[in-house]
């Protein structure tokens, strides 16, 4: 009957030929290692110490490489063997009686434990060096931020006040031309057949259209500056200047402010075509947070968006722009009772999959020089993350479309641990509800 067992002494000799082998590749890789250490620092001196070591290594590996060869029936290099075995010893005897013989090794010993140091310390420095160009980028971003809300703030208010007085004083002037005109048509009764004269003037003049048009040109001087007094108010909003703590605020105005900001950018012109903004605004509760940060990370978001189509319709067609315009959807919505998510989509070229993964590092950009300095969306990631205790994520099919979705607490820890609750939530939803529709 065949038998499946096999006694060890069968397969013995074969594993320690292996055996015999592999150690021998072990001391020869050791051995040339330290040869080209020797040879690359031979102009700063050769130790002798150290190539006695090499030797050693060397003659080992011979030594136990003659063996196999020995047990693998090669009976001649037996003789081989013992002469690489004498060797050996004579070296390593030499070894021994260098007297910095044990130093150098020590040395070894202290240099492998450095090697661990220098690589710890290399790691520090190295979440140093991130730590730092986060703060650098935060400070960068924040000095530009401050500089431009004060400016924004500023020209705001030195808009305001002359648009206020025209604003108000349109209605003082509508009353008094509209007594002018009555004043007129009162004369015109009672003296039908004014002089030859007066009659030539008001034919030049176009009495009857100055009559009818008059009152349209109020009106359009009071939708102006009705606009202005809106664009001034949507400036105050993203600016919000003097709000440098968390605090209740409607997110669905900050966008609106930031599209206000961004619309010479929307607006076709000569050199590129209109872009399509959709706005799917859910019901939003107050929330407490950084408004003017926040504003930050809307404003970085929509100009990435922005960047991206511009970049994609630079190589289509008219034709090819008219079919497919670009689009950038904004959609809100309140998650569950504690967070809310603001997404803001674009049909550009998408972002590749070999350096989505880096988006959010500091300084990181794809555009061209000139055009990026790769800290908004970084900074962007922080606001969202460190500032407001949420989550920035990217969703992105090359080619096609882009996503950033921001989820965000509805109600922030202040520094002091109690949680900041919204002071009038009926009339934030109420809001929502009047932008949605």
């Amino acid at each position: 009957m065949f038998s499946f067992f096999i006694p060890f002494s069968t397969y013995l000799p074969f594993l320690m030929i292996f055996e015999n082998f592999v150690i021998a590749g072990c001391y020869t890789m050791i051995a040339s290692g330290i040869t080209y250490g020797i040879w690359k620092n031979r102009k700063a001196g050769i130790n002798p110490v150290i190539v006695t070591i090499a030797m050693i290594f060397s003659s080992c590996a011979l030594g136990h490489g003659m063996h196999s060869l020995g047990m693998l029936g090669f009976g001649e290099w037996v003789r081989t063997q013992t002469v690489f075995d004498l060797l050996t010893v004579i070296v390593a005897i030499r070894f021994v009686t260098y007297y910095e013989s044990f130093g150098v090794l020590a040395q070894i010993g202290q240099i492998a434990a450095a090697n661990v140091e220098l690589e710890s310390e290399n790691i520090s420095l190295q979440d140093a060096l991130l730590k730092l160009k986060k703060t650098q980028s935060q400070l960068i971003q924040a000095e530009k931020m401050t500089s431009l809300g004060q400016m924004v703030a500023g020209i705001a208010h030195e808009i305001n006040n002359p648009v206020n007085f025209i604003h108000a004083n349109l209605s003082h002037v509508a009353e008094s031309i509209a007594d002018i005109l009555s004043l007129m048509a009162l004369y015109q009764k009672h003296y039908p057949q004014p002089v030859a004269e007066i009659e030539l003037a008001a034919e030049e003049a176009d009495i009857a259209f100055i009559r009818a048009d008059l009152p349209n040109m109020l009106n359009s001087m009071k939708m102006g500056t009705a606009r202005i007094r809106e664009i001034i108010l949507g400036l105050r909003n993203f600016s919000r200047k003097d709000e440098a703590a968390y605090k209740a605020v409607n997110i669905h105005e900050g966008i609106d402010s930031t599209l206000l900001i961004l619309q010479h950018r929307l607006k076709a012109t000569k050199d590129h075509p209109s872009i399509q903004v959709i706005r799917e605004y859910g019901n939003f509760p107050l929330i407490t947070c950084y408004a003017s940060q926040l504003n930050q990370v809307f404003l970085n978001l929509l100009a990435n968006a922005i960047d991206a189509i511009e970049e994609v319709n630079a190589s289509r067609t008219q034709a090819e722009i008219e079919a497919s315009p670009g689009q950038i959807t904004i959609r809100t919505r309140h998650i569950d009772e504690s967070c809310v998510s603001i997404e803001i989509s674009d049909n550009g070229g998408g972002i590749p999959e070999n350096i989505k993964n880096r988006i959010f590092d500091p300084f990181f950009t794809s555009k061209e020089v000139g055009k990026g300095t790769g800290l908004g969306l970084s900074i962007s990631y922080q606001i969202v993350t460190d500032r407001h205790n949420g989550r920035l994520e990217c969703h992105s099919i090359p080619g096609e479309m882009t996503k950033f979705v921001v989820i965000i607490p509805v109600l922030q820890d202040s520094p002091d641990g109690v949680r900041e609750a919204p002071e009038s939530e009926p009339k934030a939803l109420a809001l929502s509800a009047q932008q949605a529709q």
